[in-house]
C-alpha cells in the first residue's frame, strides 16, 4: 500500500449532526425508578453523522469543503463553530428556518453507553434549500478530487439531489461514494461506490449473505440494480469484500475492539481519501481496513491519522518497507502523535553499509528499550565525509530499505549532516541508543533524550572486518 501524505480536495455532502457526550461513573441504582445513577464529571460535543466523516478526512489530512443544511438554532451555530475549529470550508451549509439541528446525546458511565436522546428535524429539506445547495454545488464542482454523499436519513440527500449531484459528477469527471441508508437505493444510482455492511446490503437487495455465494449474489445485483461501478460491502470483522473483474475480500485485524461507533464513517473518509489520490481500489479498500481498525480500539465517535494507520499496519508487517522510510517533518509529525498516545519513542543512528548480525543484534536490544524504534541513516554524502571516497559500499536508499524490513525497526530517516543532531531535536526521543564504545565518550544528541543507553556490539562484527575479508578473497 502507498498512501502518502497529501491534501486531496473532498466535498462531503449530508446530514451534519452533533454527537454529545456525558461521562460518569454509576455507583448506585435510584430509590425512584430501576435506574443507573450516573454522577457527571465530564461533558463533551463533537461532529457527529456527515460531520464524523469529514473530521476523519480532516484528520488524514484531506482539504474538506461541507454541504449541508442545518437549522436556524443554538446546535447549528455550534455546529458551525466545530467545523471552523478544524478549518473545514462551510461555505456551502444552509440555514433553514424552523428546522432543528440534529443532536445525539449519550450518557456514558464506566465506558459503557446508558442512555441516548435525540433532538432533530428528520423531515426533506425544502425545494428551495436543495435549490439554492445543488446552485453552490454546481459553481465549485470543478474544485474538488472526489464527492462524498453521507447519509443519515435526516433529510438533507433527498433522491432529487442525490441524483443531480451523481449527474453533475459524471459530467465533470469526479467520482461519488455514497454511505447508503434504507432500503432502497435507487437514489445512490449511478455512483461509483457505496458502502452498506452486510445487513444493510442484505436488507437492500434481498439476499441473505451468509456465505461467498450469496455475498457474490448481493454484489451483482448491487452493481445491476444500482447501476455501480464497484459494489462493495463491508463485513465487521471479517474485512470489506468487493468486485472487480472478480470477488475480492479483503481482510482486517484489530488488536483490540473497543467501540465499533463511527467505524463506517471512517470506512467512507479512508476509501475517499485513498481514491482521491488515484490509488487503485485495492490499496483504497486496504487503507481502510487499517483505518477502521485503528477506530473501533478507541472510545465513542473517534478519527485515525494517517500516523497512526502506518503504525498500525506496521505492527502487523503489512506495509512495504519503502512505506516506513519517512522525511524529516513526517517523522516530527508522526513523533508528536506517537507521545500523546503514552508511547515510548527509541532513536538510534548509524551508516548501516553491509548488514550483518551485529547491527540486528544491536538494533533488536534498542527496539526492545521501548515502542517505537527509530533509526537515523547516514546519506551517502555524509558516510563518504566519516568513512572515505571508498564508502559506503551500498547507497543510501538500499540501506534504508534493508533497514526497514527488519521486524526490530518501525521507521527509518535519512540524514544529510555529519551528526543527527538536528533529527535528534525533531524526534526529541525518550531513549537514545549508541554502541558500547561511546562510554565515557560525548553522544550527540544526549542533552535531548530523557535517557542515554548503551549497547555492547558482538566482537568481530562490523562492515569494516567484513569488507577486509572480502578483499582477501
Amino acid at each position: 500500500m502507498h498512501i502518502v501524505e497529501s491534501h486531496p480536495r473532498i466535498l462531503v455532502v449530508g446530514d451534519m449532526m452533533l454527537d454529545h457526550y456525558l461521562w460518569g461513573h454509576c455507583e448506585r441504582i435510584s430509590p425512584e425508578a430501576p435506574v443507573q445513577i450516573v454522577d457527571v464529571k465530564e461533558e463533551s460535543t463533537v461532529l457527529g453523522g456527515a460531520g464524523n466523516v469529514v473530521h476523519n478526512l480532516v484528520a488524514l489530512g484531506a482539504t474538506v469543503s461541507v454541504a449541508s443544511v442545518i437549522g436556524d438554532d443554538e446546535n447549528g451555530t455550534l455546529l458551525l463553530q466545530k467545523l471552523d475549529e478544524i478549518n473545514v470550508n462551510r461555505s456551502l451549509c444552509i440555514i433553514e428556518k424552523g428546522r432543528i439541528t440534529s443532536k445525539k446525546s449519550r450518557v456514558i458511565a464506566s465506558h459503557q453507553q446508558v442512555v441516548r436522546f435525540d433532538s432533530e428535524t428528520k423531515n426533506p429539506i425544502s425545494i428551495t434549500s436543495q435549490k439554492i445547495l445543488m446552485d453552490k454545488i454546481i459553481a465549485i464542482v470543478e474544485d474538488f478530487d472526489l464527492i462524498i454523499l453521507s447519509d443519515y436519513a435526516k433529510g438533507v440527500l433527498t433522491e432529487g439531489l442525490c441524483q443531480q449531484i451523481i449527474t453533475l459528477s459524471k459530467i465533470a469527471g469526479k467520482k461519488v461514494l455514497a454511505d447508503p441508508k434504507g432500503k432502497d437505493y435507487s437514489k445512490y444510482r449511478g455512483s461509483y461506490l457505496l458502502t452498506p455492511n452486510k445487513k444493510e446490503a442484505s436488507e437492500a437487495t434481498g439476499i441473505s449473505i451468509h456465505d461467498e455465494s450469496s455475498l457474490e449474489a448481493a454484489l451483482k445485483y448491487l452493481q445491476t440494480n444500482v447501476g455501480l461501478s464497484v459494489p462493495l460491502i463491508t463485513l465487521s470483522e471479517e474485512g470489506i469484500a468487493y468486485s472487480e473483474n472478480g470477488l475480492h475480500r479483503v481482510p482486517t485485524v484489530a488488536r483490540e475492539v473497543f467501540d465499533v461507533t463511527g467505524a463506517g464513517d471512517t470506512v467512507i473518509a479512508a476509501l475517499g481519501f485513498a481514491l482521491a489520490q488515484k490509488q487503485n481500489l485495492y490499496d483504497a479498500v486496504t487503507f481502510a481496513n487499517a483505518a477502521a481498525a485503528v477506530v473501533v480500539g478507541k472510545l465513542g465517535s473517534a478519527t485515525a491519522t494517517l500516523a497512526e494507520i502506518v503504525e498500525y499496519e506496521t505492527s502487523l508487517k503489512q506495509t512495504h518497507a519503502d512505506s516506513r522510510i519517512k522525511t524529516l517533518e513526517q517523522i516530527r509529525t508522526m513523533c508528536e502523535s506517537f507521545k500523546s498516545r503514552g508511547k515510548r519513542i527509541v532513536f538510534t543512528n548509524g551508516c548501516f553499509d553491509l548488514l550483518h548480525v551485529g547491527h540486528v543484534r544491536y538494533l533488536e536490544e534498542a527496539k526492545s528499550f521501548g515502542d517505537i524504534l527509530i533509526v537515523g541513516l547516514n546519506s551517502d554524502a555524509s558516510v563518504r565525509t566519516l568513512k572515505g571516497e571508498s564508502r559506503p559500499i551500498n547507497t543510501e536508499n538500499d540501506r534504508a530499505y534493508i533497514l526497514a524490513a527488519l521486524e526490530a525497526v518501525d521507521y527509518v530517516v535519512i540524514f544529510n549532516e555529519d551528526t543527527p543532531y538536528e533529527l535528534i531535536k525533531s524526534v526529541r526521543p525518550h531513549i537514545l541508543v549508541k554502541g558500547g564504545d561511546y562510554e565515557g565518550k560525548e553522544v550527540v544528541g544526549s542533552d535531548i533524550a530523557d535517557e542515554l543507553r548503551l549497547v555492547r556490539f558482538i566482537e568481530g562484527k562490523s562492515t569494516t572486518s567484513t569488507i577486509c575479508k572480502i578483499q582477501q578473497q
